[in-house]
């Protein structure tokens, strides 16, 4: 794909944004990092600890969710479409840079905010939350294998563990909030298509 401006698309037209394994990878994650962000809250909220209890339950169901929290990307690169979208995730160009500097502008005009398939926001998105699931991942097996690293090790990674949990649960509340705000691309990742209006007017790079 090639990023040159959309050709018109008759008034009506869908075009397709997303396969199958495309849309079944984020809802897996998207699934799983829920519970993840639940049980967690379970656990650190004393309210809410007090009203489900079963604690040893809810960690086990926490520590499962997590280690789980990876499979869904490893299955999806056996497909073709989810790792050309993730070559285009990873690829910064000119046109990112001033996505970003409108975006700090707050500058919504699209002619301001050219996108190839995937916008500079979504991007930055994307890298973080994957090393931040990474940096999760290795320290949640720090505090559950206990006698695997020494305790100053344990300490420095529960410390880290909390805290980005909660950064994490703050920018996924962010995400949620852009998703809200945007119906079009929701109907994408839930049927696979969006308007050609849609497309032109906020990824007007993207040729599909």
């Amino acid at each position: 794909m090639s990023l040159r401006a959309e050709t018109p698309a008759p008034p009506g037209a869908r075009v397709r944004r997303f396969g199958r394994s495309q849309r079944w990878v984020h809802r897996a994650t998207a699934a799983l990092m829920g519970v993840c962000v639940v049980t967690a809250a379970v656990l650190y909220i004393p309210q809410l600890a007090v009203m489900v209890g079963r604690r040893a339950l809810v960690v086990r169901v926490h520590e499962c969710a997590g280690l789980a929290l990876p499979v869904p990307v490893l299955l999806g690169l056996v497909s073709r479409g989810f790792r050309a979208d993730l070559r285009f995730l990873n690829r910064f160009g000119p046109h990112d840079r001033l996505w970003l500097r409108a975006a700090l502008r707050r500058d919504r005009r699209p002619a301001s905010r050219p996108a190839g398939k995937f916008n500079a926001g979504q991007k930055v998105y994307a890298a973080w939350i994957a090393g931040a699931t990474l940096v999760m991942l290795g320290t949640g097996l720090m505090m559950w294998f206990t006698r695997l690293t020494p305790l100053l090790w344990r300490t420095s990674a529960t410390f880290v563990h909390d805290w980005l949990a909660l950064t994490i649960g703050v920018v996924l509340a962010g995400h949620i909030g852009m998703a809200l705000g945007d119906p079009e691309a929701r109907r994408g990742l839930r049927t696979g298509s969006v308007s050609g209006e849609w497309a032109k007017r906020e990824h007007s790079l993207w040729r599909p």
